[in-house]
């Protein structure tokens, strides 16, 4: 790829004023992702910290169930701080560090990447602020308790729709202004170049793993790989280290289509959206007629995103990989099947891959393997409560109510 390019998208669509710490970020990654202290370090706290590798569980009881192919589960709930987004947040904090800035900056939806930057930066002794959708900050008071406890600031952001989306933006005009001490911890693969590359980079560790856990499990690589999509961390690290070398395995990403895409909208980018640029890169988007970006809505806050990681876009448009959107009520019969049957309470954003999951293990039979990205867990999204209807989100049900608890 053309520097900062797939295909055609990705890039770098942002003020001259930004370029500078783009290209000092990239001097920087480049310079110390190959260097053996800075590898030994990291791999180090993915290790001894975060838990990893994360476990491939078979999932023998949901499989018994719906039959035909197996399911396996990449578990990175069970990573420290139950997500996959420590991965990332460790690695860039520990860049952050190594580039001699004191504070970083992230934004988050449901809070699991804000849990994971304050939680790096209180290991590495870095100042750290979150900015989160005011939105995202009442459904998940919670985390941000958590995010505070870990030494962590809360910005709430109160402009746009008050969601992911609105945070991002806020978080990139605050670094454009703090460059000399601050860095930015994007969360998603998303932005400009180098922002895509360094998180699927980080992200892939869960790939690799998958490959080598697939060949001690099933001597073989698996069927079909499975994740959920808003801006595509989760996914882009799975099906990474599959794309060129295993062409037969199905790399398979699940949007989020939200109550009713017909009059709610839904955060499907790839389903409902078209190219554009947004966020410093181009990709495909949520966009209104006039070709502005358009309101994402889901019962995930992760995964209420307009638009989608320009490698996603790519796959997408290449053909390598496929993108389904999966609705709210689908993602939450899968949240309690798993929880039901396997005694693990997934995230509601990995819950849209495992919806899938369940569909695809039939169509594919038997003799098949599937792996989800488990890409967090639950305890967040329990006590999740419908938002005002001023919010227009007056037609979601009671989260209780939806589960049939």
């Amino acid at each position: 790829m053309d520097k900062g390019r797939f295909g055609d998208f990705g890039g770098q669509y942002v003020p001259e004023a930004q370029l500078g710490a783009l290209n000092e970020l990239e001097e920087a990654y480049n310079k110390y992702i190959s260097d053996p202290d800075y590898q030994y370090e990291l791999f180090g706290l993915f290790a001894d910290y975060t838990g990893r590798p994360s476990k491939l569980y078979y999932a023998a009881n949901l499989t018994k169930q719906i039959g035909g192919a197996k399911i396996y589960l990449k578990r990175e709930d069970l990573n420290h701080t139950g997500s996959h987004k420590i991965n990332n947040a460790i690695g860039q904090a520990l860049l952050a560090k190594k580039m001699g800035k004191t504070r970083i900056i992230a934004e988050t939806g449901s809070g699991q990447h804000g849990i994971a930057a304050a939680t790096a930066a209180a290991l590495l002794g870095l100042q750290c602020e979150v900015f989160m959708g005011k939105k995202d900050a009442e459904r998940h008071a919670t985390e941000v308790f958590r995010m505070k406890l870990l030494g962590a600031e809360v910005r709430k952001v109160t402009s746009g729709s008050m969601g992911l989306n609105d945070a991002i933006n806020e978080a990139m005009s605050e670094w454009v202004n703090c460059i000399s001490d601050t860095h930015y911890v994007l969360g998603s693969a998303v932005g400009p170049h180098p922002f895509p590359t360094i998180v699927r980079n980080f992200q892939s560790v869960i790939g690799i793993e998958i490959r080598a856990q697939m060949r001690e499990s099933e001597g073989r690589m698996p069927d079909a790989i499975v994740a959920c999509v808003g801006g595509g961390s989760n996914a882009i690290g799975a099906f990474y280290e599959f794309i060129n070398d295993d062409p037969n395995t199905r790399l398979i990403g699940c949007e989020a289509a939200g109550y009713d895409p017909e009059t709610c909208g839904s955060a499907a980018a790839i389903t409902y959206g078209s190219e554009g640029v947004f966020f410093g890169m181009k990709s495909i988007f949520l966009q209104d007629e006039s070709r502005q970006l358009a309101s994402a809505f889901s019962i995930s806050g992760e995964l209420e995103y307009p638009g989608i990681g320009p490698e996603h876009a790519w796959l997408h448009e290449s053909g390598r990989a496929e993108y389904v959107a999966v609705s709210d009520e689908e993602a939450l019969g899968a949240f309690m099947r798993l929880s039901r049957l396997e005694g693990i309470i997934p995230a509601i954003e990995s819950a849209h891959a495992v919806a899938h999951a369940i569909s695809l293990a039939g169509e594919l039979g038997e003799g098949k393997t599937i792996v989800v990205c488990l890409s967090g867990r639950g305890d967040k999204d329990v006590m999740w409560r419908p938002l005002p209807e001023s919010w227009g989100m007056s037609k979601r049900a009671d989260f209780f109510t939806l589960c049939q608890l």
